[in-house]
């Protein structure tokens, strides 16, 4: 199946406005004019560790065209690229961020995520330091493999409090997809299907507790919060106090020994079989044990809520802003929009073609590595049946030789 590529330009600006009521404010699938829209960024330009965008469709694709993407094209850099859109704001209506993503490599250490916020002064300078309202997509470095979920709030950048876990080092495109709604929920999806939802408000830290804890209260003086104590009626035993060590009396001075060079000598000491031990007394129940002191809470005098922590009002840029230690990440058909549905309409014209074909490629790669596998099995096998014949071969040949010489 062919694909065609979109790009914003391809759009129209009935689309791409901010005014239209319902549609996609951004759209780049790299086609061939893509260069005229992203600009790179020189944030890491003097260090000499900005990495080159390059395109490419991957070893696997469905339509070498349609399936070209933005490819990270070298190892251990800092990459960096943007492009901007007429503002828009999300305000009432869905917020719908989009793309696929593709490791081909074992990336070993870097980001796959996307930032999306309003335009910055000067594109080539889009880097770590440059605000923006919502970063998504992957991470990965040793042990964690994340999808990372980040809002701005007020200034501030907010982290998901629990980590979504995602690795997705198999060579295939993913397609992530996060939608914030205006009712503060939102929803992260992987490859069409529900990866995480819930609360902005619950999931995230933008607003105060509603609660604190109480700066005047003290756990009392008298509470007892060990629910054991020494029994009052135990004591030591009368011949509890053995020493640890005791002279070995079966030791004799060494005849070569001299007092006078060696000085006085001193027999060694062993453990001594009847030490028992630091006594202590039996631990009993407490009477007046309480349970655990809580510290009790009060409103929080600072508490607030907003309604409003999902709004932005001038998403105006998109970039990708990553550090790999490992080169190869194709990026492609991103999608801005406030339609889950027309996003999932353009997956399924574009993603999905391609999703299945990498999934037949996948399966008849695993095939051919369990038909190498079970090759070297059976060669294995074939060498160590040889080799045991070989020693028994030469067991028997040495059996008979010793059976002539007896006769």
């Amino acid at each position: 199946m062919t694909v065609a590529k979109l790009s914003v330009a391809a759009l129209g600006a009935g689309v791409t406005s901010a005014a239209s009521s319902s549609g996609v404010f951004f759209r780049e699938s790299f086609d061939e004019g893509w260069r005229d829209r992203w600009v790179d960024s020189e944030w890491k330009k003097e260090e000499g560790t900005d990495g080159k965008w390059e395109t490419s469709a991957g070893s696997w694709f469905s339509d070498e065209a349609a399936d070209t993407g933005l490819k990270t094209g070298e190892d251990a850099r800092f990459f960096g690229i943007s492009t901007s859109f007429e503002p828009f704001s999300n305000r009432e209506k869905d917020l719908v961020i989009q793309y696929q993503m593709k490791h081909e490599q074992n990336i070993e250490c870097g980001g796959g995520y996307i930032k999306v916020g309003p335009k910055p002064d000067d594109l080539t300078t889009f880097g770590d330091p440059t605000p923006y309202y919502v970063m998504f997509g992957p991470d990965q470095c040793g042990s964690t493999n994340r999808i990372h979920v980040i809002l701005n709030y007020k200034g501030k950048n907010h982290l998901r409090k629990n980590d979504i876990s995602f690795s997705p080092s198999d060579k295939r495109s993913h397609l992530l997809t996060l939608v914030i709604s205006p009712d503060n929920t939102y929803k992260v999806m992987v490859d069409l299907e529900e990866k995480a939802s819930g609360s902005l408000k619950e999931d995230f830290d933008f607003l105060p507790p509603k609660q604190i804890l109480d700066p005047e209260a003290k756990k009392p003086s008298d509470w007892v919060d060990d629910p054991k104590m020494d029994d009052p009626e135990d004591s030591k035993p009368d011949d509890w106090d053995a020493p640890e060590r005791i002279i070995d009396e079966t030791a004799v001075m060494p005849e070569d020994w001299d007092e006078e060079e060696d000085g006085e000598w001193e027999p060694p000491t062993i453990a001594n079989p009847a030490y028992k031990g630091e006594w202590k007394p039996k631990r009993i129940d407490n009477p007046a044990y309480k349970g655990p002191w809580e510290h009790p809470k009060i409103d929080n005098p600072d508490w607030y809520d907003d309604d409003e922590i999902y709004a932005f009002d001038d998403f105006a840029f998109a970039g990708f802003d990553l550090w790999q230690v490992k080169g190869g990440t194709i990026f492609d058909n991103i999608v801005i929009t406030d339609s889950l549905d027309e996003a999932t309409k353009i997956a399924k014209e574009t993603w999905t073609p391609l999703h299945e074909a990498e999934q037949k490629f996948y399966e008849e790669e695993q095939a051919e590595k369990e038909r190498k596998r079970a090759e070297e099995a059976a060669r294995q096998a074939e060498e160590d049946a040889k080799r045991e014949q070989e020693e028994d071969d030469e067991m028997d040949a040495f059996l008979d030789e010793d059976d002539d010489e007896e006769m």
